[in-house]
């Protein structure tokens, strides 16, 4: 369901208080950080979306794997439909179940992987026949995924049980957001919609991911765009 015309709840998190297994799966020692996880975890159970930090910029997310929640994205934005989405994964196997079945990591993409996630590096991935809805895709062949390094970004993927699509948490055309303000100034208010932020406080990085294409016929890899992981430290790795 839509969100009513209130103004955007905010609900400050503690990044500090975050911790995660090996698995990816989320400790909290502080009760109201994980308070406002759940919520707004619950919010994209409910089809919604919410706003939520990343070390890069904050994201407006909702669930990637179901069209009517990537629906309210592009509405809450005003974002063209043919702009894909970068979909956000808490884990190794989050990712693992967008994949073709029997898919093996390219060794570029595992060295990267290893070097860089979690972390401000989007890779194109293909996926699984009906995995991801062509909504998130805008009808491509591939599928744009990272996982994020923030520890709020993380918890509310790992406890929603989705990977995320999210875009900047802006409205079309205007600064990317890199403070919980920015978001609430920007989408916070009727008649957008946008029911949740997460402060996680201010973005570390504030710029958006890189972005490598690396499923080229001749191997080779593309920067599509440029961002948070520099080009010479993945010339570096590689």
């Amino acid at each position: 369901m839509p969100s009513s015309a209130a103004p955007a709840r905010v609900l400050a998190c503690d990044p500090a208080s975050i911790s995660f297994d090996g698995a990816g799966e989320p400790s909290f020692s502080d009760p109201a950080t994980e308070a406002a996880i759940d919520a707004a975890a619950a919010l994209v159970a409910a089809h919604d979306v919410v706003a939520f930090p990343t070390e890069t910029v904050y994201g407006l997310g909702a669930s990637a794997l179901d069209a009517t929640s990537a629906a309210r994205i592009f509405t809450t934005k005003g974002r063209p439909a043919d702009n894909p989405l970068i979909v956000h994964v808490a884990s190794p196997a989050m990712l693992a179940a967008l994949l073709p079945p029997g898919y093996t990591l390219p060794p570029a993409y595992a060295a990267l992987m290893r070097a860089f996630w979690p972390g401000p590096l989007t890779l194109l991935f293909p996926f699984a026949p009906d995995a991801v809805p062509s909504l998130v895709t805008a009808g491509q062949p591939t599928v744009a995924v990272r996982m994020p390094a923030h520890p709020v970004a993380r918890a509310l993927i790992a406890r929603a049980r989705v990977p995320l699509a999210a875009p900047s948490a802006n409205a079309s055309g205007k600064p990317s957001p890199t403070r919980a303000a920015h978001v609430l100034a920007d989408l916070g208010r009727a008649p957008r919609g946008l029911a949740l932020i997460l402060d996680g406080g201010p973005c570390a990085v504030g710029l958006e991911s890189t972005v490598v294409d690396g499923l080229r016929p001749d191997d080779t890899l593309r920067v599509l765009r440029p961002g948070g992981a520099a080009v010479e430290d993945i010339q570096r790795v590689l």
